[in-house]
């Protein structure tokens, strides 16, 4: 390893390829792996965010995705696919050695939405089943006003996997944000209110 960079090697339908990483900082209580934009463009324009980052006590992970400037460049549509993005990124995680836990994913542009579809195919597996199970039975039967669907997404998502920390334990920013946040505009947003599009 020079510099902080590590080749890693990631598995795919097509064979074993390598993706470039680079470490920057050393934080192992707060650890960020980083999506670029594309699919295709590289890390080098999330470069101007390291400094400030190394300097908030964040340990920063950059990567160019499979296709990419500094990593493999294999000519194979077939890996052009969200699902195998996604398993990349875990790959690219356990690789790392990045906790649950421990480490943030920022994802720019296309890497926004890589970040969603890792959340959702990823991380909402880990979620207690049977919250999910009610929390989907309430968006499914319109019913995301109810009491009970904020008080699921709060134990069971929030705390986990946004905030990832005890409600009480929250930045005074993060809970004035939360308090003040308009929940029509997120449940139209999400699909919650489609009934009302026929109104």
């Amino acid at each position: 390893m020079r510099d902080g960079v590590r080749m890693i090697p990631v598995e795919s339908p097509s064979g074993s390829f390598e993706v470039w990483t680079r470490k920057t900082g050393d934080n192992p209580r707060l650890r960020l792996l980083l999506l670029h934009g594309g699919p295709g463009a590289t890390h080098e324009y999330l470069l101007p965010m390291e400094q400030d980052l190394v300097d908030a006590g964040v340990e920063v992970h950059f990567y160019d995705q499979l296709g990419s400037h500094l990593s493999g460049q294999p000519d194979e549509p077939v890996l052009w696919e969200i699902d195998r993005f996604v398993d990349e990124v875990e790959q690219v995680r356990v690789a790392l050695a990045l906790g649950r836990d421990d480490f943030v994913l920022y994802g720019q542009s296309w890497g926004g939405l890589l970040g969603i579809e890792y959340a959702e195919r990823v991380l909402m597996p880990t979620m207690d089943q049977t919250a999910l199970a009610e929390i989907k039975r309430l968006e499914a039967d319109g019913e995301t006003d109810d009491p009970s669907y904020e008080q699921l997404l709060m134990e069971h998502h929030y705390v986990h996997q946004v905030v990832r920390r005890p409600a009480d334990q929250w930045p005074e920013e993060v809970v004035r944000s939360h308090d003040t946040m308009d929940p029509a505009h997120l449940r139209w947003m999400a699909g919650h209110d489609l009934e009302r599009a026929d109104a």
